[in-house]
């Protein structure tokens, strides 16, 4: 039976995480402070030691360090929240054998453990690093969960929605995933076994659109040298995917909903109808609402189209989940660039969280793959970030100071965004936290 030293001063988080130990038969001992630990690892004999990063009056990794020299053979695990994984990383060079990311599951937590335990002391460190990795971020092409209430809400809503048939319209920001939300969808829906097409309305001509989703024979029109099979035959049984929707023309419009009405679809140049039994999912990046009482959008298609509607969070509603975002992103580039990268120096991270990423998690996916390219060390550093992170555009009639009538300044940007938050934190070139303290200090609603 392994003996676990847990040092954690968060006395009712530890004392959860011990009651779980003890009930997969570890015996634990638990200490709120390091000069604690430094008593009972003298006095006492373990099997692993079990310790947050941030501990109140001393360092984490100094007292790994500490524990390293004077009982090498024993391995250390580090906790710690995503906000210090590059902290992390450089403790498992100094010795450290793993560490796990706050909040964790607890399946995770008995693997971290089981490795730390059964693992010979010989693997290399960047074999850690990509076990550690793995832990905390999905494969790439799964759908990575946030830890926002942003994120948590678009999770709640997907895991309502999959099992069902409902035809679901994505409304978000481009560049914010809409395409991965909806493969998430089908791949949690009994349709998960069949394909998923997903298709660009804003690349199909309007002249080829009724080819491109229906298909047609041989000799209906000039160039149709063959039979071609349509998106929605390709989809049958599956899951359909039409992204920016708001594209088609008028006409592709009622040729769209006369196909998701009857179920039916007809090939250009033929009089056979076939079968088809889908599921649509279509994305936006605009007012649909206001398309319909502009006469630009068919308002039956929209309630055809819009069963249930999700929205896909900007990254800047998204804050907390940015450096998750990110360690999923580097590991990705990892893997297409064959590098081995760990993960983002200080210095970096801060520049993330500084800046506004109009482009969404397309932007930040760009250039974290274009970093990892030019990156010759472990770490991204500030020299492989693209001009545009240091050059101050010119200044808008959008643009804000806060240096002078500071409360005055953030009426005028609340009432230019219509009062959203979001857009006035960017108008305003600071985050929403900032705003939302600062809406607190001068009592503004």
């Amino acid at each position: 039976m392994s003996k676990i030293l847990l040092i954690e001063d968060d006395v009712s988080f530890c004392k959860l995480l011990e009651q779980f130990l003890l009930k997969k038969s570890f015996l634990v001992t638990t200490s709120f402070t390091a000069e604690d630990a430094k008593v009972k690892i003298t006095n006492e004999e373990f099997d692993l030691i079990i310790t947050d990063l941030r501990l109140p009056n001393y360092d984490g990794i100094e007292l790994m360090t500490e524990f390293k020299e004077s009982h090498p053979t024993v391995p250390v695990i580090l906790m710690t929240g995503y906000s210090d994984v590059n902290t992390a990383v450089k403790a498992i060079k100094k010795g450290a054998s793993d560490y796990i990311s706050k909040p964790f599951n607890p399946e995770e937590v008995l693997l971290v453990i089981s490795n730390a335990l059964h693992t010979s002391s010989e693997n290399p460190i960047k074999n850690k690093v990509a076990k550690i990795k793995n832990n905390n971020i999905l494969s790439k092409n799964k759908f990575v969960s946030g830890i926002s209430a942003a994120s948590k809400k678009l999770a709640e809503y997907i895991q309502l929605v999959s099992p069902t048939n409902m035809s679901v319209l994505i409304i978000g920001e481009s560049g914010t995933g809409k395409e991965v939300i909806a493969k998430s969808i089908h791949e949690k829906s009994s349709r998960k076994d069949n394909n998923f097409i997903a298709v660009d309305c804003g690349a199909i001509p309007k002249e080829l659109a009724a080819s491109e989703f229906f298909g047609h024979v041989k000799g209906s029109f000039t160039g149709a040298i063959a039979d071609k099979m349509g998106y929605f035959q390709a989809a049958n049984g599956g899951t359909i995917f039409l992204d920016e929707i708001g594209n088609l023309s008028y006409e592709n419009q009622i040729q769209l909903l006369r196909a998701l009405q009857e179920r039916k679809i007809k090939p250009v140049g033929s009089n056979k109808e076939i079968d088809v039994d889908i599921r649509i999912i279509t994305a936006t990046n605009e007012d649909l609402r206001e398309a319909v009482k502009n006469g630009d959008f068919r308002e039956d298609l929209y309630h055809r189209i819009n069963e249930f509607s999700i929205h896909s969070p900007s990254l800047v509603d998204r804050e907390q989940d940015l450096m998750i975002f990110a360690d999923f992103f580097i590991e990705k580039a990892n893997q297409e660039l064959n590098k081995e990268l760990i993960g983002f120096s200080p210095e970096v991270i801060a520049i993330f969280q500084n800046y506004s990423w109009p482009g969404n998690l397309r932007e930040l996916q760009n250039c974290i793959k274009r970093a990892t390219l030019l990156s010759q060390g472990d770490f991204i550093e500030k020299g492989a970030l693209p001009v545009e992170f240091f050059q101050k555009a010119g200044k808008k009639e959008t643009d804000f100071s806060l240096s002078e009538n500071e409360k005055g300044t953030i009426l005028e940007a609340l009432r230019q965004s219509k009062n959203n938050k979001s857009e006035a934190a960017r108008l305003l070139n600071i985050n929403r936290k900032t705003l939302y303290n600062k809406l607190k200090l001068y009592d503004i609603d």
